[in-house]
């Protein structure tokens, strides 16, 4: 087990169910204990939340959110009572800039000589004025956290000691523990079957996948089944009944029920962003196609395993799903890639371990 001599100070603007394994695995290993502080979403961006935790104590304080969109500035009310209450000897934050309300916590830790790691996903490219306060924000670091090795990249082009950067692969799953599925040699009725697994809203691109289905030549044309549910259903199925009416959409599963699905599965896809299920996915020994996102997918997603997507037209996924089917023997290898990748490199414990060094290397 992962061992943190140290009492940790976590901050997030917002807590999303995906992260609540992640955190108790953090908390359990701090000696000294794990407060998260954090606060609820803009209305509009319908995220799951939590608000408690088996291992580690959990605050919530008041997100106001100035401006709309993607540049939307956040200033977290109560973050200095929490800090007072819990008086961590590390803490965690975000690494983003336009959390107003950081550098103040940032600096109520610098007045009692106790380090600050920032987390995030990077530092893409950005305009002057935004490249100059997001470089005075990370040099008030210690150290830093990245979802991925593009995002560390970013860190260290930006200017922070490559030393004091850690990789924590964003990670929504532990190690798996029951061996890789067997799956047959041969497609069951000849046809590959397809999964999809997430929310059903526009930026998933379900659409495009129906339309790359359709596509395809009709004697290579898979069964493609869609799990989930969400505001584009409707419209979604409406879709389907026109132009690929053979998929299947089944509502939202979970647990033993949504493993069948994964196990009966030849090939996951998921064409959008996000996609929490991709590395769920890979647990069941599956090869995957997903839509370029963030750049964390890289991580996991290699062309040992399966396709990352330049671009999200109907004619590269098409290409790409005829591609990945028309050879079920690389197909049955990639998968087994994909369960390789998510039982040594790409699970909870190793997302555990990094942070773990990122704390010992500040105190």
């Amino acid at each position: 087990m992962t061992i943190i001599p140290a009492r940790v100070g976590l901050q997030q603007r917002v807590l999303p169910e995906y992260r609540a394994p992640f955190l108790d695995m953090l908390g359990s290993s701090c000696l000294q204990g794990l407060s998260v502080f954090t606060g609820l979403p803009r209305d509009e961006e319908a995220i799951k939340t939590f608000t408690s935790l088996s291992f580690a104590d959990c605050q919530q304080g008041q997100n106001i959110h100035l401006s709309r969109g993607k540049t939307y500035f956040c200033f977290q009310r109560g973050i200095i009572q929490w800090l007072e209450r819990w008086q961590p000897s590390v803490l965690i934050v975000e690494a983003n800039p336009r959390y107003l309300s950081t550098p103040i916590a940032v600096q109520w830790m610098r007045h009692r000589n106790q380090p600050v790691i920032g987390w995030g996903l990077g530092a893409p490219p950005a305009g002057k004025a935004e490249s100059f306060l997001r470089k005075q924000f990370l040099c008030s670091l210690d150290a830093l956290i990245a979802y991925s090795r593009a995002g560390a990249e970013q860190y260290i082009a930006a200017g922070f000691d490559p030393k004091k950067v850690f990789v924590a692969s964003n990670a929504v799953a532990p190690k798996p523990t029951p061996p890789a599925p067997f799956r047959p040699s041969q497609y069951q009725d000849g046809k590959a079957s397809l999964l999809f697994v997430g929310r059903l809203q526009e930026r998933k691109k379900v659409d495009i996948l129906l339309q790359a289905c359709a596509a395809l030549p009709s004697e290579n044309q898979p069964h493609l089944v869609i799990i989930g549910d969400g505001p584009d259903r409707m419209r979604l199925e409406e879709t389907a009944h026109q132009l690929y009416p053979t998929a299947q959409f089944l509502g939202a599963k979970h647990g033993k029920e949504l493993e069948r699905y994964f196990k009966r599965a030849d090939l996951f896809v998921l064409p959008g962003t996000g996609g929490l299920a991709v590395q769920q996915a890979m647990t069941f020994a599956l090869p995957v196609i997903v839509g370029e996102a963030d750049g964390t997918q890289s991580e996991l997603v290699r062309p040992e395993n399966g396709w990352i997507l330049p671009s999200s037209d109907i004619d590269t996924l098409s290409r790409t799903l005829a591609d990945a089917i028309q050879d079920l023997k690389r197909l049955r290898q990639m998968g087994l890639a994909s369960y390789r990748i998510v039982s040594e490199e790409v699970n909870l414990q190793s997302m555990v371990e990094t942070f773990a060094k990122a704390i010992k290397s500040v105190l």
